[in-house]
C-alpha cells in the first residue's frame, strides 16, 4: 500500500508517492483552484502509475491550499500536515542528514531548523521566485521563468553590479574581488535586458543564500538543504558555491528537491521509521 504526499501551493500542486522509504514518480499540476488542482494531481498520479484507489493507504496534504480541502479527496480520507514540518522532514529525508537548515525557495523563501523530529520555523523573506518574475517584468519585459533564465545566461554582471574588486585593489577580509559589494550599484546606461536578468537572479540568490548562512550560524549548523524548483537554475548553483567558499557552510541540493515538501508530507505518517534522531 502506498502513501501519497501532496503539496498544494498557490498556483502549483506537487504530488509524490512513497512506499517503504522509496519515492515514486513525482508530478506537478498547475491550477488556480486548490480543490481542482489536488483532485487533478491525484487522478493524474494514479493514471500515470496505473494505480487504483485501493492501492492508496493514506493521502497526506500540506501547503497553503490544504485549508481549502475537506476531510476527503476523491473519496479518499486525507490527513493534513503542517507545512514547516513537511519541509523539515522532507529536507532531512532527501539529504540523508540528521540535522540541517532547510530552505524552501518558492514565491518567497522559508527557513526551518530540522534536528531529527524537532522542526522549528526560523522565519523567511519575501524575496524569491515572485521577486524574479516581478522585477524581470518591469525591467526586462519578461515574465516566463524559462525566458528569464535564458536571457540571464547571456548577461554580464559587471554592467550592473558593483564588485569588491571595483572599490578596492587589496583583499577585504576573506572576500574575493569578484563577490558583490552592491547589487545594481554599478548600473550602466548600456546594460542590456540580459544583464538585468542576470543581476536580478544574482541578487535574489545572494539574499536567500546569505539569510541561510546567518540562520546556520545562529543555530550552530553547517549544512543547508535547498529545496524548491528554483534551485535547479544554473545561476543558483553558481551563487551558492561562491557563498560556500567564503562562509564555510555546505549547501546541499538533493535529488527531487523541487518536491521536498510533498515528500515530507508523505513520510510524516511514518516519520520514526525514516528520520533518525
Amino acid at each position: 500500500m502506498m502513501t501519497i504526499g501532496i503539496d498544494l501551493g498557490g498556483s502549483t500542486t506537487k504530488i509524490v508517492g512513497t512506499h517503504k522509504g522509496k519515492i515514486i514518480k513525482p508530478l506537478t499540476v498547475e491550477a488556480n483552484d486548490p480543490v481542482a488542482s489536488a483532485s487533478g494531481a491525484l487522478g493524474k498520479f494514479l493514471n500515470a502509475n496505473k494505480l487504483a484507489f485501493g492501492d492508496i493507504q493514506k493521502v497526506m496534504v500540506t501547503g497553503v491550499g490544504a485549508s481549502f480541502l475537506e476531510e476527503s479527496l476523491l473519496g479518499l480520507p486525507i490527513i493534513k500536515v503542517d507545512e514547516f514540518k513537511a519541509l523539515g522532514f522532507g529536507g532531512l529525508f532527501l539529504s540523508g542528514l540528521k540535522k540541517a537548515i532547510i530552505v524552501s525557495m518558492g514565491t518567497g523563501t522559508a527557513y526551518v531548523k530540522a534536528h531529527g523530529r524537532c522542526i522549528k520555523h526560523l522565519g523567511g523573506t519575501g524575496v524569491g521566485g515572485g521577486t524574479i518574475s516581478g522585477l524581470s517584468k518591469i525591467m526586462a519585459n519578461l515574465t516566463h521563468v524559462d525566458n528569464i533564465i535564458e536571457a540571464a545566461s547571456r548577461g554580464r554582471l559587471e554592467n550592473v553590479d558593483l564588485s569588491v574588486g571595483d572599490i578596492s585593489h587589496i583583499e577585504i577580509g576573506n572576500l574575493p574581488s569578484t563577490i558583490t559589494a552592491s547589487n545594481f550599484g554599478k548600473m550602466s546606461d548600456q546594460a542590456s535586458k540580459e544583464d538585468l536578468c542576470k543581476a536580478i537572479l544574482n541578487m535574489v540568490y545572494q539574499v536567500v543564500g546569505m539569510m541561510a548562512v546567518f540562520a546556520a550560524r545562529a543555530e550552530r549548523d553547517k549544512d543547508v538543504v535547498l529545496s524548491g524548483k528554483l534551485v535547479d537554475v544554473p545561476q543558483a548553483r553558481k551563487t551558492f558555491r561562491e557563498l560556500e567558499k567564503v562562509y564555510n557552510v555546505r549547501f546541499h541540493v538533493p535529488d527531487h528537491a523541487a518536491y521536498c515538501t510533498a515528500i515530507g508530507a508523505g513520510i510524516a505518517a511514518n516519520i520514526d521509521a525514516v528520520i533518525k534522531e
